[in-house]
Parts: structure tokens; sequence; C-alpha cells
């Protein structure tokens, strides 16, 4: 039997392919740079993958039991995967029907480089809240900031660091938000007690975040005049041109699948572009001589869907924003998901992680090192198997049974668990959260993660509050604070 023949690895085995590959993953940044994303990083997660086999060979287990965990690991990342396509496809249209370029024209209209920052963060807070996910959020609202950024001028990776700090907000917060269900699932506390918890420490974190982007607001006098006289002068500009978002923003408040909201959106895109644009379609497609005008259309459609748009109004740059998108320009970000999942797979199978982080569980006696160690394992897990869900499920699952021996109400566990593993894993280049915000948002994730100031002052506020004891609630107490709370 399996349990006979295999046994847990060394604590020095268990460290070998993690810190593989850090090191190797360090190794390709610096030799490639940000270039590192399109190839070289992926080599090194399959090197380090390959030692993770050899680590489990080691510890009895069989290579096809190594091969299958990893085509799991991956084939739960399928989702994910189709969601990427889905999200190309959808700035590929989006670029060609106007929609884009409709966003960044009313916005400049709208904002100011003086609080561009904050009123990012703070709108994409608002619609992921509404819709439950920080993916739909940037995929939608954040591209057409991003535009609005590059338009005055502003700081893409503090543009991309506000979009995203907004996004994960409601990811941790909202009723609608699956991570937020499955943090309280799997630690056992009502959904909606979790949510109260997490809101107070999230809503903390949103005020210093909106604070510090409003700091880093750029103060001067911005006139979009001569931006948006060019174009009008190219693109046909009214509120129609939104109708694609508010369709996948409605699809994604009815709870459709994602794939099924973004994708349903980049169709609608192609479709305003050809009624909407029609000779920006044909051209897109080669022109119509040797083809019926519709086949031109079918066929300019379907390259926005599969390749993205190229404009060509010789504007720089408004050729530079409207240049974007379709399924093969995310082809990279989907190769790093697919090894990073296979990696994670493996090594959980060897139970790396479960032989690291058991020891860390062991030592802890004060609650403020309990929630510390439990935020620095869902990082770790975040870091090594590059995938959030099993970061909220393998650590919450771990430190559940010191939780109850130490007498804390389940919601202490969940929300330490939602506030570290959804906000994190999206600061990881090879996370398949990090890998998404980069791909969608066309800035590198090390670029953008140090103004991701919400991810990372999430899990810093509730390390704080376990320390301070505050609302660390034992069983017998409700979600309303004590007296010495």
């Amino acid at each position: 039997m399996e349990a006979e023949q295999t046994r847990p690895p060394t604590l020095i085995e268990a460290i070998v392919p993690i810190a593989a590959l850090m090191l190797l993953v360090a190794v390709s940044y610096y030799l490639f740079g940000d270039m590192s994303i399109s190839g070289p990083t992926q080599v090194a997660l399959v090197l380090a993958a390959m030692i993770g086999v050899l680590v489990g060979r080691r510890c009895g287990h069989t290579l096809e039991e190594l091969n299958a965990a990893a085509v799991a690991s991956v084939s739960s990342g399928i989702g994910a995967i189709f969601i990427l396509f889905a999200v190309g496809a959808l700035i590929g249209t989006w670029a060609m029907s106007g929609t884009l370029v409709a966003m960044v024209y009313y916005g400049l209209q709208l904002l100011s480089p003086n609080y561009f920052y904050a009123t990012a963060a703070l709108m994409t807070a608002v619609v992921s809240a509404s819709i439950g996910t920080s993916w739909t959020t940037v995929g939608t609202v954040g591209i057409g900031l991003m535009g609005i950024s590059q338009s005055m001028g502003l700081d893409p990776a503090i543009t991309a660091g506000a979009v995203i700090s907004g996004a994960y907000f409601g990811d941790t917060s909202s009723p609608v938000s699956d991570t937020a269900n499955l943090a309280a699932g799997v630690s056992g506390t009502k959904l909606y007690h979790h949510l109260f918890e997490t809101a107070l420490i999230s809503g903390l974190a949103l005020a210093i975040t909106l604070f510090a982007f409003w700091m880093l607001g750029s103060p001067g006098h911005f006139d979009p005049i001569d931006t948006m006289a060019k174009i009008e002068g190219v693109f046909r500009i009214t509120p129609w041109l939104f109708l694609p978002l508010i369709l996948v923003a409605l699809l994604a408040f009815l709870k459709f699948p994602p794939f099924t909201a973004i994708f349903s959106g980049a169709l609608a895109g192609g479709l305003l572009a050809v009624m909407i644009a029609p000779d920006r379609v044909i051209t897109f497609a080669g022109g119509a001589e040797d083809i019926p005008a519709g086949v031109a259309l079918l066929k300019g459609t379907w390259l926005a869907l599969a390749s993205g748009y190229k404009s060509t109004t010789g504007i720089a740059a408004l050729d530079q924003l409207a240049s974007r998108g379709g399924m093969a320009s995310m082809l990279d970000t989907i190769w790093l998901v697919i090894v990073a999942l296979a990696f994670g797979g493996i090594v959980e199978k060897a139970g790396v992680l479960e032989r690291v982080i058991r020891p860390i569980i062991d030592a802890v006696k004060s609650t403020g090192a309990l929630i510390a160690s439990l935020v620095a394992s869902v990082f770790a897990t975040n870091l090594v198997t590059g995938d959030q869900y099993i970061a909220l499920v393998l650590p919450a699952r771990m430190f559940k049974t010191a939780f109850a021996e130490r007498g804390y109400d389940p919601v202490v566990l969940s929300r330490a668990v939602a506030a570290s593993a959804t906000p994190s894993s999206a600061l990881i280049p090879w996370n398949s959260c990090g890998a998404y915000m980069a791909a969608t948002l066309g800035v590198g994730t090390l670029h953008y993660a140090p103004y991701a100031i919400f991810n990372y002052t999430v899990p810093l506020l509730t390390i704080i509050f376990a320390y301070a004891g505050r609302r660390m609630f034992r069983t017998s107490e409700t979600s309303e604070p004590s007296p010495t709370q």
C-alpha cells in the first residue's frame, strides 16, 4: 500500500525544492529582467518541478503518482486559463470597437491627475464589491483606467497598483466572492459572520490605501482637449460603446461564470465594432477586394478575438492605446500558470509544504505568533503552489486544529486566511493571479507590487490586530466586541 511505501520528507528534503525555486526564479529575473516572464521563468519552474520529483521519489512516491498530482493541479487551473483567453479576446474586440478608447475619452473629462490614483482604487473597490471578482474588475474597468493613466502621462505601475488594490477589496469582502465563500467554508464559520469580521480589517486597509494614493497624486493642471480632439478625429465616440462593459457587469452580478461573462463581453465588442465601425473592421481584415464585405467583417472580428487589434491611425499615442489584446497575447501567461501549478501539485503530493509548516504550528505559543505563522504559511503556499485556492484551503486545514485547541472561534481562522491568501496571490509573478494581473494591465508584477498597497496592508493589519488582542474571539463569544476589546 502507498502508506507503507512512502514517508514524509525530512526538513532538508522539504526545503530543497522551495530553495531551488527561489534561486532559479531569481537567476531568471537577474539574467532576463522583465522578459523573464516570456519563457525563462517558466523554464525555472520546470527545473524546480523536476527537483520536486526527485524529492518525491526519495520519499517513496512513484513517478505515476507524482505525474497524476501535477496533472490534477494543472486541471484545477483550467478555469483560470480559459478566463485568461476570454480576457485577451475581450481586450482585442474592445480595442477595435472603440470601447477602450471611449473609457479613456470620458475618463479624461471626469478625472484629474491630482486624485486619479485614489479614484481608480475607489472605483475598482466599488465594482469588485458589487460583482465579487477582482479578475473581471481588472479585465474591464481596470484596462480602461490604465488607458486614461497613459493619456495623462501618469505612472503605469502606480496605476496598476491602485486598480489591483481596489479590485482585491471586493474579492475579500463581497458576499458574492468565491474566495470569501471558500475561506468561510473551509474554516467552518458562517459566511456573514466571516464577512463582517473581514470587512472591518479590509475597510481600514482600504482607507489607508486611499490616503496613500491621494498623497501619490500628481499635482498640476492637465488639459485633455488635445487628446480628446485626436480621439474624436478617428473614433466615433458614443455612450453605446459602453454596452459590452454593461453586459459583463450585469452577467457578473447575476453570478454567471467569469468565462461566460467575459467572453460574452468580447463577442459583444466584436458585434459592436461591426455595427459602429465596419470600415475599421474591414481594413483590419486586410480589405474586402477579394472577399465579400460580410466575410471581411467576420474575418476582422475573428482576428481581433484571436490575435488582438492593431491600430493604424498614424497617431502614435492613440495607436499605442488601441493596439492590444487577443487570445494569443495570453499564451506566455498561460504557460506560466501551467508550469507553476504543476510544480505546486508535485510538492504538495511529496508532503513538502506540510513538513515545512507543521513544526511552525507546533512551536508557536502566543496568539500573535499563531496568526503571524498562519499568514506566513499562506504566503509561502501561494509562493510555492502558484494558486490562491490551494493557499486558502491547505493552511486553513493545517491550522484548524491548532486554533480549536486554543479555543478560538473559527471566524478568527477564516478572517486571517482570507486576508492573506487572496490579496497576496497578486504579488507573486508566477501565481495565477499575479500572472493574470500583469498580462491584463501590461505591467510586470514586480513593478506594480510595491504600489498594491491594499494587498499587503490587509495581512499586516491582521497580524497587528492579533498581537494587540483585538477581535480575537473565543468559541463562547459572539462577533460583537467584548468590553476589553
